[in-house]
Order: C-alpha cells, then structure tokens, then sequence
C-alpha cells in the first residue's frame, strides 16, 4: 500500500482533461481510492517580441504560452492500480510525472 501522486501538464486544456478522466476511471476500476483531480494555477509565459529588427521600435508583438497542469493522489494504490496506470494510452502532449511517496499511518 502506498500513494502515487501524478502531476500532468499540457499546453491545451481539452487534451489534459481526457487525459485526467481516464486516469480517474482506470484507478476507479483498479478499486484504489482517488484524490483529485486538483487543477493547479495556469503558468503564463508571456514574450514580446520587435517586428522589425532595425527600425520601428515601437512596433511590438507579444506572445503567450499557457501551461496547464492537473493533480492527482492515489490513496491506496495495489499493484493492480500500476499495472491499470502503465497499459493507458495517453496523448503524447500531455506531460504526466509519477512520484511514489509513502504512507504516514
């Protein structure tokens, strides 16, 4: 028995959504116990950019990049729930770290 915490990040919203959605109905189906999925606040990298290199230095562009991500705890993870986790096929924008941590109790 231990607890899994995966972090997902991904650039849209939509794609990490489906993503979380079949995390949650593989845990669910493994019979683990699920805590989440928490959505953490969106980074923004913002850059602005001159349009021309030489002349017009008031003429800016600017651009963003939004990253979001998700989180979510497995409470009670069995080797069942791992082997569930490992067979899912995501999408390969979506960035998904795993960290194991154990129980205190």
């Amino acid at each position: 028995m231990e607890k899994i915490r995966l972090k997902l990040k991904a650039y849209d919203h939509r794609v990490l959504d489906k993503s979380v959605t079949a995390i949650t109905e593989a845990v669910k189906r493994s019979g683990a116990e699920l805590i989440g999925p928490v959505p953490m606040p969106t980074k923004i990298r913002r850059y602005t950019v001159l349009r021309s290199p030489h002349i017009n230095k008031d003429s800016r562009e600017q651009f963003e990049i939004r990253v979001h991500s998700r989180m979510i705890d497995i409470v009670f993870a069995t080797s069942d729930t791992v082997d569930s986790l490992m067979k899912l096929d995501l999408a390969p924008e979506v960035d998904v770290e795993v960290r194991s941590m154990a129980n205190k109790g």
